[in-house]
């Protein structure tokens, strides 16, 4: 006990206690099985919240309390039979949790954000915050990496619009993804960062670290830092936009923003690094756009012209996306940032998803092209219209 132990020690341990119980009391094989993996996760791993993480068709685990344990299957939640030994033991599994990714959480600080080895995205609210004891909210994510072509495979898109968003992220448009809770904005985020040229480098900021880019050679990854105990020593978002501006990145990457960042992410769009991306929650294109006004007020007491004028400066395209009646993601329209008319901000449609109609419990619609690009400086400038017109004339 003076010592850290190996996980193959703690095995072998718990392996030694089961052979005396067998010589006492008769256990079958498979129950013996069962009791090593149970006290194996008690001590090295998340309890029983371990079964729902390594189950690949669990996407989200709700914990609310000792006795209460949820999980979401195929878009639909579930209660379990599941449940923790004691408050005290949930309380550890909080505490593990934080302390893995360098976090705290106590009476002065109930409410965390926290994330997994695999990356998955963790809230923790703790009394006195929680009336019923301490609340955990775990999003998985795949543990394969969801690309661009998976998504057509699930209906999630069409293969004219990957087509499409691939010119316009080779030739560095400004791309926001807005959606609301649970509509996969930071898997599509995923995917669509995989369009991008791989000699570049690539700047990705954070609250907590969740963003998988894979084959970028010169990635840099930042995550955000919280207060100490006396209140001091935060890394914020704006801290390291304003940072990354300094280490000569090709683009910048924001896993979302929901604060006055959205200052200093308009900013960087507008000063030399085109193609930069980022997601926020929104309900429609159009909200996104009140959501960065909204954000960019919080901490800029300026006209609201003004604050159009810079969205318009910055956003290129805005990709929303949505939870539809059965359940499923889908990319709900992908539009066009123009300019403004009489005060207003302007959007063009390039595709909307159309005709829901239900098939056998599924809702079968397509995403239709609507209007055509307005603004193809950026596709001249860097030779890119010829690729996108070859994908907006496919079929």
């Amino acid at each position: 006990m003076s010592r850290e132990m190996t996980d193959a020690e703690v095995s072998a341990l718990i392996d030694r206690c089961l052979l005396e119980m067998v010589r006492v009391n008769t256990i079958p094989l498979r129950d013996k099985i069962d009791i090593k993996q149970e006290l194996f996760n008690s001590f090295r791993r998340l309890d029983v919240l371990t079964d729902f993480l390594d189950d690949e068709e669990v996407t989200e685990i709700m914990v609310n309390g000792s006795g209460n344990i949820f999980v979401e299957r195929a878009g639909r939640i579930h209660k379990t039979d599941k449940f923790f030994s004691s408050e005290e033991k949930l309380y550890a599994v909080v505490q593990q949790i934080v302390a893995d990714c360098n976090r705290r959480i106590n009476d002065a600080d109930p409410v965390v954000d926290a994330r997994l080895k695999d990356g998955s995205r963790v809230n923790i609210v703790i009394p006195p915050i929680s009336l019923d004891g301490p609340i955990i909210t775990i999003r998985k994510f795949p543990k394969d990496i969801i690309t661009m072509d998976r998504l057509v495979k699930l209906g999630s898109i069409t293969p004219s619009a990957v087509k499409v968003l691939d010119a316009l992220v080779k030739a560095r448009y400004n791309i926001f993804i807005s959606g609301g809770t649970g509509s996969g904005k930071t898997t599509f985020l995923n995917a669509l960062s995989d369009l991008i040229p791989k000699d570049e480098r690539i700047i990705t900021i954070e609250d907590s670290a969740e963003l998988q880019i894979q084959g970028i050679a010169n990635l840099v990854r930042m995550e955000a830092r919280n207060a100490n105990v006396e209140g001091k020593n935060s890394i914020s978002i704006r801290d390291l936009i304003k940072t990354s501006l300094r280490m000569r990145p090709d683009r910048i990457i924001v896993g979302e923003v929901r604060d006055q960042a959205a200052i200093d992410m308009l900013t960087a769009m507008t000063t030399g690094h085109d193609g930069s991306l980022s997601t926020g929650h929104a309900n429609s294109a159009k909200d996104m756009i009140s959501r960065l006004e909204t954000m960019v007020l919080m901490g800029l007491d300026i006209p609201l012209l003004a604050v159009r004028k810079q969205i318009v400066s910055a956003v290129d395209i805005i990709v929303h996306l949505g939870r539809i009646k059965d359940k499923s993601r889908k990319v709900l329209s992908i539009s066009e940032v123009v300019g403004m008319k009489d005060g207003d901000v302007i959007l063009n449609t390039l595709f909307e998803y159309v005709h829901p109609e239900k098939n056998e419990g599924r809702v079968k619609g397509v995403l239709r092209k609507v209007n055509d690009l307005i603004n193809i400086n950026k596709l001249s400038m860097t030779g890119m219209l010829e690729l996108y017109e070859e994908a907006w004339n496919e079929n």
